[in-house]
């Protein structure tokens, strides 16, 4: 279970439409290579304390400066360990240097995967992926088990539906709190909930959002949030969702299976 405040500093908003994943062609795994479509992911200061800092360069090695708003931010960073656990969501500030800057997001010695989330200007939407080992003793979590129910910071989460590899399945997360379905939830990423899927074969990264915007006349604030996934191939995923209520945002984790 991770909690974390909301993050402040950017603004923007992109259009959505139901059934239709982050980067238009929902299914196709990214953030597997530092480097496509001629940007390159470049890690600078890694470590447990201080700021975790990089920068994306273009096909000549030069920083990029310019990039287009996604879901609120001009760039989302995923970490998580290679086991899948850990994980955290946050949005770097950007320097005019081209340097990305945050709050290290790393909780302890292990092998972790970054995943960059974004849109340079001129350029389609891309999730670049970066291995960072920060030394040290480190024990492997095992991948929990699946499960229908996952708690987050006091809330219970339900998940109905499955993932078919190669098929679009819609997934619902109802959201409940001691018992009573939570019908105010607050727009977090121009969003009523935010999912990435992190296939546990080799951290292929799949993202998407949910059916509905909050303001379209038609989207209710919870308690059910539906996904349209598409899993690429059977085995297992971690899913991770955040959502916001009461001004914080939580994020529910669970394991589900592909089926062929």
């Amino acid at each position: 279970m991770t909690t974390h405040q909301n993050d402040q500093g950017h603004s923007g908003h992109e259009e959505h439409h139901a059934h239709h994943g982050h980067h238009g062609h929902h299914g196709a795994p990214q953030g597997l290579t530092a480097s496509a479509q001629g940007f390159t992911l470049v890690p600078e200061t890694v470590g447990l304390a201080g700021e975790f800092t990089f920068r994306i360069t273009d096909a000549d090695g030069k920083a990029v400066t310019a990039y287009e708003p996604q879901h609120e931010a001009l760039l989302h960073l995923i970490v998580v360990r290679a086991d899948l656990s850990g994980y955290r969501h946050v949005h770097p500030e950007l320097g005019a240097d081209g340097i990305w800057r945050v709050a290290t997001p790393f909780d302890g010695p292990a092998v972790y995967h970054a995943y960059a989330d974004f849109k340079a200007v001129g350029a389609d939407p891309l999730t670049l992926g970066v291995d960072l080992t920060l030394p040290g003793e480190s024990a492997a979590r095992p991948l929990p088990e699946p499960a229908a129910t996952a708690e987050a910071g006091g809330y219970t989460v339900t998940l109905d539906g499955g993932l078919v590899a190669g098929e679009g399945a819609p997934l619902t997360f109802t959201v409940t709190r001691d018992g009573a379905p939570v019908a105010d939830l607050q727009p977090y990423l121009a969003a009523y909930g935010h999912l990435v899927a992190l296939r546990a074969a080799d951290l292929a990264y799949l993202h998407v959002h949910p059916d509905g915007e909050p303001g379209d006349g038609a989207t209710a604030p919870g308690p059910d949030i539906t996904f349209h996934a598409v899993a690429p191939t059977a085995g297992p995923y971690r899913l991770y969702l955040d959502f916001k209520h009461g001004d914080q945002v939580h994020t529910a984790e669970f394991t589900a299976v592909a089926g062929d």
